[in-house]
């Protein structure tokens, strides 16, 4: 071992008069290790929040929907549909309609996005049969002779409308019928066959689910619908896919992508991930200036030692290659701790969150407040 190496390591260890001088050391190790530690969990966290959002959100929503310009319906949606599925990049694409209602029951009134889909086909362009938590798909069709539509309730909506199922609502439309008294809602009573889970309190309580059929008849649609919902083989590469299916289509036709339709939420996260990186790097410079700050107070301390390897013939390259070895040593084994800490908390982050939550009684993210009930 090299004079410097050997001279360095044995700096780390202090002698009874120089306790303080490894006090600091330590110290500055656990900078160092509590510095990575934070980087890499917050990073994780903030990476999982966003795979988690782009999840549940394609899990609930097409990769692009297709829409008609300057038209309330989409006629021929059938023929339009089958042009679509030609297009490169496209996997599936199935109709839909979209309205906003107002749902009442016996106990309560929730303003609501009502979707008419096609159970047949909707498993095709989203995972909203996997989300079900009750019913089935094609309760929505099976509407036997005297029998009310089926209708599928987010989970949220269905506690805020204390309605379980099989129990009867109202849906009430504000695109009503003039009569000579004014605008009269048009109201329809549906009978609720099934509940699903997003995993997103907002979309869990402002999302219904009628048949294709039912909400044509009571939007009026006749056999148009709003629009047409594609699922792509690349959810990065929907901006391109979305040109090709407009030149396909012509100019009467436009297309909106899941980037587009969350772009606010996606953007704030960005932003959010980059200053908590920027915030956790100073944490880490912090702990940088402990390990320099640790080092001048060694080599004060050593003006004794240096002068003996001077006048040995000790160049001042080697000098400054002991104390540089120090801080390396530093430096090393508390990223090491830090990395090794980190991956640790992060692999278990789910069980760590309840334990603190179990300990100190209190929800970290509340469903009803953020996008997530849990920190992924």
């Amino acid at each position: 071992m090299k004079y410097e190496w050997f001279i360095g390591l044995r700096y780390l260890k202090a002698k009874r008069k120089q306790t303080f001088i490894s006090i600091i050391t330590i110290i500055s190790i656990a900078g160092v290790t509590v510095g990575v530690m934070a980087l890499i969990v917050v990073l994780a966290v903030m990476s999982g929040f966003e795979k988690t959002l782009k999840e549940k959100i394609l899990g609930t929503h097409a990769h692009l929907v297709l829409l008609k310009v300057g038209q309330e319906g989409m006629d021929h949606y059938e023929e339009v549909a089958k042009k679509v599925e030609r297009v490169k990049g496209v996997v599936s694409a199935a109709p839909f309609i979209f309205n906003q209602v107002m749902l009442s029951s016996e106990s309560n009134v929730s303003g609501t996005v009502l979707k008419g889909i096609d159970p047949d086909r909707v498993g095709k362009v989203t995972e909203l049969a996997q989300n079900l938590k009750a019913g089935h798909l094609e309760d929505l069709k099976r509407v036997q002779e005297g029998e009310l539509p089926g209708i599928i309730l987010g989970v949220e909506l269905a506690k805020h409308l204390a309605a379980s199922i099989h129990e009867t609502i109202q849906v009430v439309s504000p695109l009503g019928t003039m009569t000579p008294m004014g605008m009269v809602p048009k109201m329809k009573r549906f009978r609720v066959v099934g509940t699903f889970y997003s995993g997103m309190y907002e979309i869990d309580n402002t999302l219904a689910y009628i048949s294709l059929e039912s909400a044509q008849k009571f939007f009026n649609m006749g056999a148009s619908v709003t629009g047409i919902e594609i699922k792509t083989d690349d959810i990065y590469q929907v901006k391109q896919i979305g040109k090709a299916i407009r030149r396909e289509m012509g100019y009467s036709f436009w297309t909106k992508d899941w980037m587009e339709m969350n772009r606010n939420l996606f953007s704030a996260l960005k932003l959010e991930k980059i200053a908590m990186f920027i915030i956790l790097v100073l944490i880490v410079f912090v702990a940088a200036f402990n390990i320099i700050s640790t080092l001048i107070m060694v080599v004060m301390e050593k003006n004794k030692d240096i002068a003996i390897l001077k006048s040995m013939g000790a160049p001042s390259k080697g000098i400054l290659k002991i104390f540089i070895i120090e801080g390396l040593v530093i430096g090393i084994l508390g990223t090491l701790l830090g990395t090794i800490l980190g991956l640790g908390a992060a692999f278990n982050l789910e069980k760590i969150t309840v334990f603190v939550e179990d300990l100190f009684g209190f929800k970290i993210l509340a469903s009803d407040v953020y996008y997530i009930d849990k920190l992924p």
